[in-house]
């Protein structure tokens, strides 16, 4: 998962775009990631429920929502 970019909660923008920034293994109750702004933070997880991932960049703009390679609530509001 290191490198991947996915949606962290926010408390003011709603969801905050991350990228992974070390491995997650089964079981850490930690995701490591940086945020946009450089800030770097240790995200607590469920592993039954971790953040869901972000598209990729040539789909932002998409005109058509069954085109994204990952449907959610993030990825609605952000397209």
């Amino acid at each position: 998962l290191q490198y991947n970019r996915v949606w962290i909660p926010d408390n003011e923008e709603v969801w905050q775009s991350a990228e992974i920034t070390k491995n997650y293994k089964t079981g850490d109750r930690f995701l490591h990631v940086q945020l946009e702004d450089g800030t770097e933070l240790s995200y607590p997880v469920d592993p039954a429920a971790l953040p869901p991932l972000q598209n990729p960049d040539i789909l932002v703009g998409e005109n058509d929502l069954t085109a994204l390679s990952y449907l959610h609530e993030p990825a609605v509001l952000h397209n």
